[in-house]
């Protein structure tokens, strides 16, 4: 497995397995774009993109511009050995993790990718450039990595659904590839921020997908929660086009503690 701190290591690499296919014919790329802290979840978008891949790339980097609470960017837990030995273990080719935020940000954040309508919602409404942040440093990775196909967990809904529309709006040469949000035998939606509950908030935090799932009544839901402990964001019903048909999905967003958690269900 080969680890790619610049971006001239990622570079070399991508031009070198180019060559690699004894048919000369281009191999693809699987993309896995990471924040670290890697659980169950991130294995699973490892393992479809090595079933449908000549070759799998795993980034790892803690986003700056996306975190709207300087908190938030401080507490994000890190485990980047344990991260290594899930990316070597499922037969993860490369490994990008820049050696600085400079790799990424040569100028300073002066270029961005915006988008004025859905990412402006949700939690776009409580995380004022949170997207802006998302969606730049996702171009900025495909423009480096090159991918055939980038894997993204259905959990962050509002996230795949931009950035498919990204890709779509500046016609990049790639698949995104939705998968299904991997839960804990407790419901509870699998995430990195998971390791900051408390046991009684680890407890409690099932009730999020649980009450959103049952109470069809969206304002019920919401006092609901709010009465159990929970601080909501944001609970909205919103209709969107998936492969052309109209479905219904209900966001919520909600803190428990000081961890803030997303969830979303088709309904």
């Amino acid at each position: 497995m080969k680890i790619l701190r610049t971006i001239s290591d990622c570079k070399q690499w991508r031009a070198q397995v180019s060559l690699e296919k004894s048919n000369h014919s281009s191999p693809t790329i699987g993309f896995v774009p990471t924040m670290g802290a890697l659980h169950i979840g991130h294995e699973s978008l490892i393992k479809t993109s090595r079933k449908e891949n000549d070759f799998t790339v795993l980034s790892i980097f803690v986003n700056p511009t996306q975190f709207n609470n300087p908190d938030d960017l401080k507490n994000y837990p890190s485990t980047i050995e344990k991260d290594l030995e899930m990316a070597e273990k499922n037969g993860v080719n490369a490994v990008f993790i820049p050696e600085s935020i400079d790799q990424l940000y040569p100028d300073q954040y002066r270029f961005k990718v915006s988008e004025s309508e859905f990412s402006r919602e949700l939690c776009g409404a409580h995380r004022p450039g949170h997207f802006d942040g998302v969606l730049t440093v996702v171009m900025k990775l495909f423009n480096l990595i090159n991918p055939t196909r980038a894997y993204f967990g259905e959990k962050d809904h509002q996230q795949l659904t931009l950035i498919k529309d990204m890709v779509n709006s500046f016609f990049l040469p790639l698949e995104i590839v939705a998968c299904p949000t991997v839960r804990e035998t407790s419901g509870l939606a699998m995430s990195s921020r998971n390791t900051r509950l408390s046991t009684a908030e680890l407890a409690l935090a099932p009730k999020l997908f649980e009450t959103i799932k049952q109470i069809k009544n969206k304002e019920q839901a919401i006092k609901k929660l709010n009465d159990m402990g929970f601080l909501v964001d944001y609970l909205e019903d919103q209709t969107h086009f998936e492969n052309d048909r109209p479905k219904m999905r209900r966001y919520v967003a909600a803190t428990l503690g000081k961890v803030r958690l997303i969830d979303n269900v088709e309904i």
